[in-house]
């Protein structure tokens, strides 16, 4: 089984958005030497607990630095920007490094609905849903295929990659992203950690697939929540932080990463239940590893993609290893 990291960068509290980088470029170097197959990297904004503003400008170094892990993002949020943009960035990349390149599309915003609004161009009005349309438009850049009376057309001839180009995936939580991704026939990158376990959009992926150039059979990867220690005492320690984050979030305010510590001292006052379906996977290594069998047969899954957030670098690293050593050994 493949297994792939998603990094976010997550900022500590009392650490810089700098120190998350780095550890980010850390962590991809110590992914490609451990076996895992893809490092991704996640878009967030104007949050103090996530640097990946940008993850598109991460990717070149990133790719220098590793030797053979696909490098990508997890994802580009597309309704922010101008397809031709995306195509030129991502055709330089493959263009520098063939074969090696991945692009994750989402339609999130990643980001609260003011932010969002301060990234558009033009601000007369709010942006409207036209998520198809740009991966349509984007599609054609690099295959040089948009239709004969497209005003664009000819830009498709100007990639710098040329023929080189990314592997481009759809990402979703929703079965309008497993519908389109099959209707392209795309390969689907499936967001457990944010729907829950929710293998309906597997079903519905696979009953939409159509065969194309890009694939000609459907390709799934899951990602999930996890979290991975000695013993599950840490392991739940180590997870406290996000619990606290997330239910942070959910009242409006957004934290940097704290300790174990203080998360757990403010659960204690704060309970948090986890919605029944959206359940992070945290424990001894033996616990991680049949869950995620356990979800690769439900999802009938290719691939898993693994993400956390964690206070402490070095615990974040060792969680990795750990399922490494584990699972790809």
């Amino acid at each position: 089984m493949r297994l792939s990291v998603l990094d976010q960068s997550p900022i500590a509290e009392g650490s810089t958005g700098g120190q998350a980088l780095h550890n980010s470029l850390e962590l991809a170097r110590l992914a490609d030497k451990l076996g895992y197959h893809r490092f991704w990297m996640a878009e967030h904004h104007a949050t103090p607990s996530l640097a990946s503003a940008s993850p598109e400008i991460l990717l070149a170094l990133l790719a220098r630095e590793t030797r053979r892990i696909r490098i990508g993002t997890g994802g580009v949020m597309l309704p922010h920007y101008s397809p031709l943009k995306v195509a030129e960035s991502f055709s330089m990349l493959s263009a520098l490094f063939p074969g090696r390149i991945d692009l994750g599309l989402g339609r999130a915003p990643g980001s609260d609905p003011l932010t969002a609004f301060a990234l558009q161009q033009d601000r007369g009005q709010r942006a409207g849903h036209k998520f198809p349309e740009q991966v349509a438009e984007l599609l054609g850049y690099f295959d040089d295929n948009l239709p004969a009376d497209h005003p664009f057309r000819h830009l498709a001839r100007t990639l710098a990659g040329g023929r080189e180009q990314p592997e481009v995936w759809v990402l979703g939580s929703s079965l309008d992203s497993a519908r389109l991704a099959g209707a392209l026939g795309m390969p689907y990158c499936i967001a457990d950690f944010i729907a829950g376990e929710a293998p309906e959009l597997a079903e519905e992926y696979r009953r939409q697939f159509q065969p194309s150039a890009r694939s000609l059979q459907p390709q799934i990867i899951v990602c999930c929540w996890l979290v991975a220690a000695d013993s599950q005492q840490k392991a739940e320690r180590l997870a406290a932080p996000s619990r606290m984050m997330f239910a942070q979030l959910s009242q409006g305010r957004l934290i940097a990463v704290p300790s174990p510590e203080t998360a757990i001292a403010w659960l204690a006052d704060n309970p948090v239940r986890m919605p029944g379906n959206r359940q992070p996977i945290v424990g001894t290594v033996d616990f991680c590893r049949e869950a995620l069998q356990r979800r690769v047969k439900l999802y009938g899954a290719d691939e898993m993609m693994l993400v956390n957030i964690l206070h402490d670098h070095r615990d974040r690293m060792e969680s990795y290893r750990l399922i490494a050593k584990a699972m790809l050994a």
